[in-house]
């Protein structure tokens, strides 16, 4: 049996979705900006995909930028508050930016680059019991020269969920200017949510995480927000990104976000089941095995450890039977988690840590199989610890 249980580093492509983006391919191929009827056709495809998309967020149309992707949405959302914030280099409102030690390398790397350039960053810890970053740790961190907030809804190795309402609600109660960001990339369309429900002023989303094409994603504005772009050179997306539109990819991401809007509470649901039914078994079959973050976090995403064992030989000892998990986050290529060291945890644990991710492909006959040859390959290598 092969078991493909690494979703949150991104999954299959629903059958509507590829129709919909051959359909584009093979039909409606023209160019969104072109006034001929072929680039009205293409534009129809266009808008009703950023529909599609805003329906599933809880936002109006005109409050989603297509880009190509969450990284590039993080990235714009960070750098271009941090440009609207200064005028000729010189900042108008300050220089404070709060993130989190645990966010998501597209969040951390742009904000490094603004640390390297003379702002100021708070770096927040989750709580070691819940894997969240504390309230109250976050409105003592608050200053009246913080610019922007950038927190990751749901964590993408732990699925830990942070309170974002609730940050947007303090921010909103000091009357502060500050702009607030989250990734949502492993939320959307997984955890109950709207626009309006978070309370951010800009939400990254990706397609291909909600079985949708690699190469599509979208940031979320929050009307009134002014945020500069980062691509010139030409009118499309509403002047907020230049560059032709990636139509097959745009509309294969409007239907994945569709049926999975449609299908979000049933998905749930069964991820929440499968979760339920892998954590049960490992702790019964494997008693040492130590679960990471536990407390608020999503179904879609189970984070455990095998202290005294490596993850590594367990992955090839799982792929050996047709199982795919990971580690830590696909962009870190195998290395060693810092999430999980930024939560504090000792090192025999980090080093025999797994993440298992599910979607709504991932059955009950395949949580059952990975346990069994998670538990066989723990006993086959317990003495080549």
């Amino acid at each position: 049996m092969n078991v493909y249980f690494d979703n949150a580093a991104t999954t299959k492509v629903r059958e509507e979705a590829i129709d919909a983006m051959a359909r584009v391919m093979r039909e409606d191929y023209g160019n969104p900006s072109s006034t001929h009827y072929s680039g009205r056709y293409a534009s129809a495809v266009l808008e009703g995909a950023r529909a599609k998309v805003a329906t599933a967020l809880g936002a109006d149309p005109d409050e989603i930028t297509f880009t190509s992707g969450g990284t590039e949405s993080d990235n714009w959302a960070i750098l271009g508050v941090a440009e609207a914030a200064s005028h000729h280099g010189k900042p108008r409102k300050g220089k404070h930016i709060i993130t989190s030690s645990v966010e998501h390398d597209a969040v951390l790397s742009p904000i490094k680059k603004l640390e390297s350039e003379g702002w100021d960053v708070t770096y927040l810890t989750p709580a070691i019991s819940t894997g969240d970053i504390p309230s109250g740790a976050f409105n003592d961190a608050l200053r009246d020269d913080t610019v922007l907030v950038s927190l990751m809804l749901v964590n993408n190795e732990t699925g830990n969920i942070n309170p974002i309402n609730v940050y947007s609600s303090i921010i909103k109660r000091r009357r502060l200017d500050a702009i607030l960001h989250t990734d949502a990339v492993q939320g959307f369309c997984k955890i109950p949510f709207t626009a309006g429900s978070l309370g951010a002023d800009l939400i990254s989303v990706s397609a291909h995480k909600i079985h949708g094409p690699k190469g599509a994603g979208a940031l979320y504005i929050r009307k009134g927000v002014k945020l500069p772009p980062m691509l010139l050179g030409g009118a499309q997306e509403h002047g907020r990104r230049a560059g032709t539109e990636a139509l097959p990819a745009i509309a294969g991401f409007g239907e994945a976000a569709y049926h999975a809007n449609v299908e979000r509470e049933t998905t749930y649901e069964s991820a929440r089941s499968l979760a339920q039914y892998i954590q049960n078994q490992i702790r019964h079959e494997l008693p040492d095995a130590v679960f990471l973050g536990v407390g608020g976090e999503s179904p879609y995403i189970v984070s455990f450890s095998l202290p005294g064992y490596k993850s590594e030989v367990l992955m090839n000892a799982l792929e050996g039977d047709g199982v795919c998990v990971s580690n830590s986050a696909a962009c870190k290529k195998g290395a060693r988690s810092r999430v999980l060291e930024a939560m504090s945890y000792s090192d025999d644990i980090i080093d025999g840590a797994l993440r298992v991710s599910l979607s709504r492909y991932n059955t009950p006959e395949e949580a059952e199989y990975f346990v069994k040859s998670l538990v066989k390959a723990a006993k086959r290598l317990i003495k080549a610890r």
